[in-house]
């Protein structure tokens, strides 16, 4: 009987031929605000928006398995949401490489291997070079191996580094790997989309009221933020206005890797301090290096870009999209022009609110700058929301009246502007009891000012409660009663009126 020949050995899976795709030949980045930050400077530290980005790069696949790596992606890419468009295969997987290049990364892709240690001969003082391999990082320290024995990196009192070959694909920029099944030989371009953290945008406008107090001129920067490591060159950028629902895991940007300490005293003394091997631009998130990289004069003036902005309609949102190319750099936030309008009608009104019942009330009045966002008020466009800093034109110079917050405004909608407290326009009120179930109200409006003024009231009534006397008219606007009174100059106007409680507050009788 013939023995049964043994079962061959399992071939051992071929292993993906590693490809890098060209850098992008096309760029373009689409940011979203974040969708509940106050009005302000924006912190490239805390960036609460996101990214769309999109890459056009030249690849080259050869026939089966490869592992394709599209190198300088955003470091808060969200691989989830990567699209790759072009190829002929299948994606297999796409993954979020962390491994950047560091002096902790080349430490942990070494271990094992061989390496040469750089050192100075104890004796002549001649550089040499030993052979050996990294055996740990012992938790911050280096621990190696040469034909002298078993080291710790830098007890040895000279001065010493590694020489690092053949580790393996470690990147000074965060990468996206992508593994793909081809069936045969491919080059061509493709389109990578993702979605990215780390990015954010506001609108800043400026109004300047004429010396007459009856046009203004507006204008608008948009600021766009990149808190990102990696920046994006020549890209086709557009802003997005609106809240976009969003729902998913934070994605923490890519770890450069931390410091290597050689901690050891062999033979100096406890009051030296351990060496910090640092390799340059590698901890680019420490604030050591932030400043290295970005000077404080940078932070403190964004870089200004004479192109305006175009806006678009996309769906229910707006989108702006700047008309030329322009740069997106890493921890960077720059400026272009949104829009400049003149000669914008305005009317000035001085506004209170008031609390009815209160028993003393006395504050001055808010001043507001009101126009309506129609073409035949020189606007006509939506406006995103930002903040807004009001000036005045005094002795043909610009001074600095009020910063506030403009919210998003459509066009057609009414336009008002806040323009601070006058001190000499004043609001008094005082409230006494009228009968069991009524309330007598009286609110004096004093103006110092040399010209009549524009003045409204709204009160805010209890629940259930409904003004039902005053000896002027009002009309109700947004559910509260508003009453609309023109006060001459150096004047007091009187207003009276009486207001009813819910039912279920009435006294009994």
């Amino acid at each position: 009987m013939t023995a049964l020949a043994a079962a061959p050995a399992a071939w051992p899976a071929a292993v993906p031929a590693e490809v890098r795709a060209d850098a992008p030949a096309d760029l373009s980045v689409t940011l979203y605000r974040a969708p509940y930050r106050s009005p302000g400077s924006l912190d490239l530290d805390r960036l609460g928006g996101f990214a769309l980005v999109s890459e056009i790069r030249t690849v080259r696949l050869p026939a089966g398995e490869s592992r394709l790596r599209f190198e300088g992606v955003a470091d808060g890419i969200e691989p989830a949401s990567a699209i790759v468009t072009g190829l002929d295969g299948v994606v297999l997987e796409k993954n979020r490489d962390a491994a950047l290049l560091s002096p902790r990364a080349l430490i942990d892709a070494a271990a094992g291997k061989p390496v040469q240690l750089l050192r100075a001969d104890a004796k002549t003082g001649e550089p040499e070079r030993l052979p050996g391999r990294i055996l740990s990082d012992a938790d911050g320290g280096v621990v190696f191996e040469t034909a002298q024995g078993i080291e710790a990196l830098r007890c040895s009192g000279l001065s010493e580094s590694f020489s690092f070959a053949g580790i393996g694909a470690l990147s000074a920029h965060p990468v996206l790997s992508v593994l793909v099944q081809s069936p045969h030989p491919v080059s061509r371009q493709v389109t990578l989309s993702y979605l990215a953290r780390g990015f954010d945008w506001t609108a800043d406008y400026t109004a300047t009221l004429s010396a007459d107090g009856k046009s203004m001129d507006l204008g608008a920067w948009v600021t766009l933020a990149n808190g990102n490591g990696v920046g994006f060159p020549a890209a086709h950028t557009q802003v997005v206005a609106g809240r976009v629902n969003r729902e998913g895991a934070d994605v923490r940007p890519l770890d450069a890797g931390g410091p290597i300490l050689a901690r050891c005293w062999p033979r100096g003394s406890t009051s030296d301090t351990p060496v910090l091997l640092q390799l340059t631009g590698a901890l680019s998130r420490s604030e050591t290096a932030r400043a290295a990289i970005m000077p404080m004069a940078m932070l403190a003036a964004p870089a200004a870009d004479a192109q305006h902005v175009a806006q678009e309609q996309l769906g229910d949102l707006k989108l702006y999209r700047v008309p030329e190319p322009t740069t997106v750099a890493s921890r960077q936030s720059k400026q272009v022009r949104l829009m400049d309008r003149h000669e914008i009608p305005v009317e000035v009104i001085y506004v209170a609110e008031l609390d009815s019942g209160a028993a003393s009330v006395a504050v001055a009045a808010g001043r507001r700058l009101r126009t309506r966002n129609t073409a035949a008020h020189h606007l006509g466009l939506a406006l995103p929301s930002g903040s807004v800093a009001v000036f005045a034109s005094h002795d043909g110079m610009r001074l600095l009246e009020r910063e506030s917050a403009i919210q998003d405004l459509a066009v057609g909608e009414e336009l008002e502007l806040d323009a601070g407290a006058s001190p000499d326009v004043r609001l008094s009120a005082t409230s006494e009891t009228a009968d069991a179930d009524r309330r007598a109200n009286r609110v004096e409006i004093r103006n110092a000012r040399p010209g009549a003024i524009r003045f409204e009231l709204r009160l805010r009534l209890p629940d259930g409660a409904r003004l039902i006397h005053a000896d002027h008219a009002a009309v109700t606007e947004n559910g509260r009663p508003l009453f609309r009174l023109d006060v001459p100059a150096a004047a007091t106007v009187t207003l009276r009126y009486e207001v009813e409680p819910a039912p279920a507050l009435k006294n009994p009788r």
